[in-house]
């Protein structure tokens, strides 16, 4: 089966995440990794067998057996299921035989239906962080507070976090979880799980983001999950940033862009993400 190019290197990504997360691969790249749980487990419940939510996950794993799925129900539009895997929504016909991709819009509500699901599993994956496995730069007075996947190396992450006191000024806390673009085992790799091991994890990354020297350290970390859970929660580029109710408010904004967003999901209004990003 031929798949969407942008469909197919969702689920490459993936699967190359899949491969690479394991304890033991992260090991002999040079940093322990903690033991993989459930922020990379998929779906807790597998549908009952001859369902079409089941025929829809087999149709998908058809495609590669390691990919995480993380959402399976019926879709709002007859005679299709709704998946969440690679953090795309696709929709796969009942009879698990055929499969779409592309926004799901309702004209009615004028709401892309898709969106409100993928938000939700985003949620879900970040609940699964512990704070203690983010750097935390907290608001004095915090009105707002983003998850912000971040990379030492990228620019785009470098600028936002180098506006960092400003963020916090605004009323908002950054919670950054790491993403290392270059993938695990590399360089990056390996600086990242330095700054995440170091006794002033807040320091460390702002030395790395300035180019400042960053002692070489391994610990038990959560790097290589949070990469995996990047993956799954649609990254594209990074910074990646996330507001609580799941929403992507894009690579990166300036602070009182940002604010703004915040605040108009606050009110109830649609954000506008940026499409300003790093780069992957």
């Amino acid at each position: 089966m031929k798949l969407p190019l942008s469909l197919a290197l969702g689920l490459f990504s993936l699967a190359a995440c899949a491969q690479s997360t394991s304890p033991a691969e992260a090991t002999r790249a040079g940093a322990q990794a903690k033991p993989a749980q459930s922020p990379v487990s998929g779906l807790a419940t597998q549908p009952a067998a001859g369902t079409p939510e089941a025929r829809a996950v087999d149709a998908i794993r058809g495609l590669n057996a390691r990919l995480a799925i993380d959402h399976v129900a019926a879709a709002p539009v007859p005679g299709f299921v709704e998946v969440v895997v690679g953090g795309q929504v696709v929709y796969v016909s009942n009879d698990g035989k055929y499969m779409l991709q592309g926004s799901l819009y309702d004209l009615g509500v004028k709401k892309d239906l898709g969106e409100s699901v993928i938000a939700a599993v985003r949620r879900d994956l970040l609940a699964r962080i512990p704070a203690s496995d983010r750097i935390v730069f907290a608001a004095p007075n915090a009105k707002h507070k983003v998850a912000v996947f971040t990379d030492v190396e990228c620019g785009f992450c470098r600028k936002f976090h180098s506006q960092i006191a400003e963020y916090n000024k605004a009323g908002i806390t950054v919670e950054y979880l790491a993403f290392p673009r270059a993938g695990i085992g590399s360089p990056d790799y390996d600086k990242m799980v330095s700054v995440w091991c170091s006794t002033d994890r807040r320091q460390a990354l702002t030395d790395a983001k300035n180019d400042r020297p960053v002692a070489r350290r391994t610990c038990p970390n959560p790097v290589a999950d949070e990469y995996g859970i990047g993956q799954r929660a649609g990254l594209q580029g990074t910074p990646m940033i996330l507001a609580e109710d799941g929403s992507v408010l894009g690579g990166y904004l300036p602070p009182d862009q940002l604010l703004a967003a915040l605040d108009g999901i606050e009110a109830g209004r649609t954000p506008v993400a940026s499409t300003a990003t790093g780069g992957k």
